[in-house]
């Protein structure tokens, strides 16, 4: 598996051992991980804490031309809020561990040109399964349903 979604995946394991949301994303470039985070949500009590927010507020503070030389490696389909970060930053490619579960804006990433690949990872799923399972009002909490 890609070195950098099993990064993310660890992410989403280590917030759903704290108690939150399973999902994990990493910032790279250039073979380096930038910045690292999961949702945190539930932990922190921090409606924007999705874990793309959280990883790219981890890699601090970049100028505008690193983000265009970037992936961004999410364990989920990015949500409204995070695809619009993606945009706003110019991340031009996202590796998506898992769509299943939750389709985010992928359609309108893709019309902003932005290269998505979805690996469907089955660890991917069946975290973010035995999660929405176990915690369904939370769930979709996260995603706005309630």
């Amino acid at each position: 598996m890609d070195p950098f979604l099993q990064a993310a995946i660890s992410e989403a394991a280590t917030g759903f051992a704290e108690g939150g949301i399973p999902i994990g994303s990493v910032l790279v470039r250039q073979g380096i991980i930038l910045g690292r985070g999961h949702n945190r949500r539930m932990q922190l009590g921090n409606p924007v804490l999705h874990g793309e927010m959280d990883a790219l507020q981890n890699a601090g503070r970049l100028p505008a031309h690193i983000y265009r030389e970037c992936t961004l490696y999410t364990t989920l389909s990015p949500c409204p809020m995070c695809s619009g970060a993606i945009l706003l930053y110019g991340i031009p490619k996202v590796v998506i561990g898992e769509n299943l579960t939750f389709m985010g804006e992928e359609e309108h990433l893709k019309s902003r040109g932005v290269q998505l690949e979805v690996v469907q990872s089955k660890e991917c799923i069946d975290l973010m399964n035995k999660f929405i399972e176990a915690y369904p009002s939370v769930w979709n909490e996260d995603i706005g349903e309630t």
